[in-house]
């Protein structure tokens, strides 16, 4: 790549030890985000950048002159994507954090659908609430955004008897089951659950606007895993506030969320604060992805993940 000894920055100190090593040939600095870089800026070629660097951090990588790479620890690349210096490669953690995130979606499906929310408010009041809850069983999902995480979504639900219909960007001719962004006007009308997966791009933020959740039926459930800015606040609040649909969100637009927010307190959600792939064993198939990809670059091999200019 250039020189016979490869600079790497790592988010933490213990990466390598984490990772079982780096390549031959390579060292590595800890960069964790913060304003003060690295003596080795004039060096670095891969920058494996930290959760939750701010956007006012970014333009730093523009002054890495022999960055090659750049590696995510997350599957979102919105916030990263404009800030890629030309020449340098961008690559996500597409597949690490899939289980995670499944088994979220399917808490909240589950807790929204039985009504445990209600259950723990009259938990904390000290009152006996009885009611009936509708079961999962016989429910019709749709998951819009269907990749790996729609699939291990996919998985997850088998058991429980629903019906899964599945969008993705486009149609794929090897699975004519998996429907394209043109027919999600149709699909939702009959979707008792809708889980949102789509990355940020150009067409799908604010995808979820007023005339999307006016397509939904009476009573169906929103599930957003994907971002806050897919769906329109104001018009989700409009329906939440009127008791028309109901909502799981694991993130939110703006985020976090301000005190005060009207979505702290609408009727009919259920909110967490952007956590759904946050585990207490997310570290190590982050790093396992990370010496993948290092021993790939080492190698002049292709990489995985790569990110094109959609986020796809």
């Amino acid at each position: 790549m250039g020189s016979s000894t490869t600079r790497v920055w790592l988010p933490e100190q213990d990466a390598v030890s984490e990772m079982g090593g780096l390549p031959d040939g390579m060292v590595a600095d800890v960069w964790t985000g913060g304003k003060q870089l690295p003596d080795s800026a004039d060096e670095v070629e891969v920058v494996v950048l930290p959760f939750w660097v701010p956007p006012s951090r970014m333009p730093l990588l523009a002054k890495l002159p022999r960055l090659k790479l750049i590696q995510l620890m997350s599957a979102g690349a919105e916030n990263v994507i404009p800030f890629v210096p030309p020449g340098v490669t961008l690559c996500n953690a597409r597949g690490v954090h899939d289980p995670a995130v499944a088994e979220w979606i399917m808490a909240v499906i589950l807790a929204q659908v039985r009504q445990l929310p209600r259950f723990m408010a009259a938990q904390q009041a000290g009152t006996w609430d009885p009611v009936r809850s509708e079961p999962l069983a016989g429910q019709t999902v749709l998951i819009v955004g269907y990749g790996s995480i729609g699939e291990a979504v996919e998985r997850m639900l088998a058991p429980f008897d629903v019906t899964t219909e599945r969008i993705a960007r486009r149609p794929r001719p090897s699975d004519p089951g998996v429907m394209s962004m043109d027919d999600l006007p149709q699909a939702l009308p009959g979707a008792d659950i809708v889980i949102l997966l789509v990355p940020v791009t150009p067409a799908t933020a604010g995808l979820v606007d007023a005339k999307f959740l006016a397509r939904m039926h009476d009573g169906a459930l929103l599930v957003n895993a994907a971002r806050g800015s897919i769906v329109d606040t104001a018009a989700l609040l409009a329906e939440l506030q009127s008791g028309r649909l109901r909502a799981a969100l694991d993130v939110t637009d703006p985020e976090p969320l301000p005190d005060g927010h009207p979505l702290w307190s609408a009727p009919g959600l259920l909110l967490t604060p952007h956590v759904a792939g946050a585990t207490t064993t997310v570290g190590a198939p982050v790093m396992a992805l990370v010496k993948d990809q290092l021993v790939r670059y080492a190698a002049a091999e292709p990489l995985l993940n790569v990110v094109g200019e959609q986020g796809y």
